[in-house]
């Protein structure tokens, strides 16, 4: 769920793309269903993903983690922000930390999250993705179609192709 570069899994810890096996049919359905859903997205449809994800992570991650899974599509929260709804309004940086750190990417729309005053900080994909990402769901948010955002995302790079 990252948006990774095959060069860049040399850097990526191992236990982040372990693949189980998705031998029975439930599972399946699941890929399935997320395929589906992502392919919703980048068409530009608002998505509410809510899969069961199994997060491993300190305390303070796994807070924060939940507190990304609640921001509205479309909507945006500060560091701050979140640090003050898990209780600890003065951990903005530790907060942004445990931000970096998700584990599933759009399932836990990190994207969402923005420094203090709305500017565009830190995002694993790269902030140019990170504003495309912003820019389809403002867009979808504003008139349901996403027509133009959808296009300038598949401007941002093609992510199936090497």
């Amino acid at each position: 769920m990252w948006f990774i570069d095959p060069a860049d899994l040399g850097s990526v810890p191992r236990d982040a793309v372990a693949v189980e096996s998705i031998g029975d049919a439930r599972a399946r359905r699941l890929l399935e269903d997320l395929h589906a859903a992502l392919t919703d997205l980048f068409a530009g449809r608002n998505v509410h993903f809510d899969w069961p994800i199994e997060l491993r992570g300190t305390e303070l991650q796994k807070a924060v983690w939940e507190q990304l899974r609640g921001i509205p599509f479309g909507q945006t929260r500060t560091y701050g922000q979140l640090a003050a709804a898990i209780g600890r309004p003065t951990a903005a940086r530790a907060v942004g930390q445990a931000v970096g750190k998700n584990p599933v990417c759009l399932l836990l729309p990190c994207h969402r999250v923005v420094g203090a005053g709305g500017k565009l900080t830190g995002f694993a994909g790269g902030l140019q993705r990170k504003r495309a990402l912003l820019e389809l769901e403002r867009t979808v948010g504003e008139n349901g179609a996403g027509e133009r955002a959808a296009a300038e995302w598949q401007g941002v790079r093609d992510l199936t192709q090497p």
